[in-house]
């Protein structure tokens, strides 16, 4: 990350960015996590250092693996003053596969892009160079098809800072500051997932990587979600989650959902009498089979995929709450849990039905009917019959 030279003391900069010293540590640390990117690696890390709970130690450590140079130097001091005071940052030890990758990592970052309603983001991995400047693996990656496109560019801070605002203005959101193995994993992964036919227009992805990062593609990759909240796998997610556009966007394809839909609706416009609570026990068993049915294999992986980098997005942008949900969500997906007995899932897929009905719908509006019901036959008879009455 590019060090911004001070022109007013740290601890005024982090004030006009909404921090506040005298807030509890949680708020604190959380205020500092949504301002991280704004203000500075250096100047972060100088506030951590003050805030004397492992919280502060942990995001401590966790920007250490990523810096470099003076902001790596401030970092470390922030570390070495929470250890005078007894804090010490919970040890990780990484996977031997990971080694190599980690003892690569020198001046290596990455952003990343919010997940957009087409299921769509951009991804940055970059690295410094000895010169001066950096070099951009920029990729497109869709949840759909895979990796879209990818280039590598050589360009200077200066002009990495104005693309990102120009990026952000475009998109009306902010590029997130990311773990660079992060960034490498969705590549790679999205390329794994890219059709053959369409790998020829992402150019060689495999060769553009290697001018940023030697070590072989990830196989396995153990999300950085997990780490920072590790009460998920045991806790479920709130409902309240589906309120996120983020995860009310996600669609799974329309063709696979629709037999579900189809009966759904049925069994709410049948001419069977049912009573109100019969009808509903109908629909909640058709939900049940297709969270069953549905939330497996491709499917499983995409939404899994989804609420883990949507909870890596929402932590970083202060949304602590909604990303301790989506990464609940993840989680349960991941362990193979029974969703059915899970109230988020279950308002989930009804979403899903939901969606695919209520394009139906608009579809049959927007189309000539070429089927008149009984009562509709009648009234254009009639009114053929009066139109040949009035003829002279």
């Amino acid at each position: 990350m590019e060090i911004v030279k001070e022109t007013e003391p740290s601890e005024a900069r982090l004030r006009k960015l909404g921090f506040d010293p005298a807030a509890a540590p949680e708020q604190a640390i959380t205020t500092l996590r949504s301002i991280r990117a704004a203000a500075g690696d250096g100047a972060i890390a100088h506030a951590l250092g003050a805030i004397a709970t492992p919280e502060s130690a942990a995001m401590l450590a966790e920007m250490e693996a990523g810096a470099t140079g003076a902001t790596r130097r401030e970092i470390r001091r922030a570390l070495f003053r929470l250890r005078q005071r007894g804090i010490q940052p919970e040890q990780r030890t990484a996977p031997a596969a990971l080694a190599p990758i980690v003892e690569a990592a020198a001046g290596l970052s990455a952003l990343l892009s919010p997940i957009d309603a087409e299921g769509v983001s951009i991804a940055w991995l970059m690295k410094a160079r000895a010169g001066g400047g950096l070099k951009r693996l920029w990729g497109l990656v869709s949840e759909s098809e895979g990796l879209v496109g990818a280039t590598l560019e050589t360009l200077s801070r200066k002009e990495l800072r104005q693309e990102r605002i120009e990026i952000e203005r475009r998109a009306g959101a902010k590029l997130i500051d990311a773990d660079w193995r992060l960034a490498d994993f969705i590549l790679c992964d999205a390329y794994r997932r890219t059709p053959e036919a369409r790998r020829g227009k992402v150019g060689n992805f495999l060769a553009l990587r290697t001018e940023i990062v030697a070590a072989s593609p990830p196989a396995e990759f153990v999300h950085p979600i997990y780490a920072e909240f590790p009460e998920a796998a045991s806790a479920d997610p709130s409902v309240e989650l589906m309120k996120a556009p983020e995860i009310a966007a996600f669609k799974f394809p329309a063709a696979v959902v629709k037999p579900f839909a189809d009966e759904a609706s049925s069994l709410r416009q049948s001419v069977i009498v049912l009573s109100p609570v019969q009808q509903e026990e109908r629909v909640n068993a058709v939900v049940e089979r297709a969270l069953g049915e549905l939330i497996v294999g491709d499917n499983a992986y995409r939404l899994r995929r989804r609420f883990e980098d949507t909870a890596y997005s929402f932590a970083r942008t202060g949304r602590r709450e909604q990303a301790g949900w989506a990464a609940a969500a993840a989680a349960k997906i991941r362990d193979k849990a029974e969703l059915k007995r899970i109230a988020f899932f279950q308002a989930f897929m009804r979403a899903q039905l939901g969606a695919v009905l209520a394009e139906q719908q608009e579809q049959e509006r927007q189309e000539p009917r070429l089927i008149m019901t009984p009562a509709e036959a009648m009234r254009a008879r009639q009114a053929a019959q009066a139109r040949m009455r009035r003829r002279p």
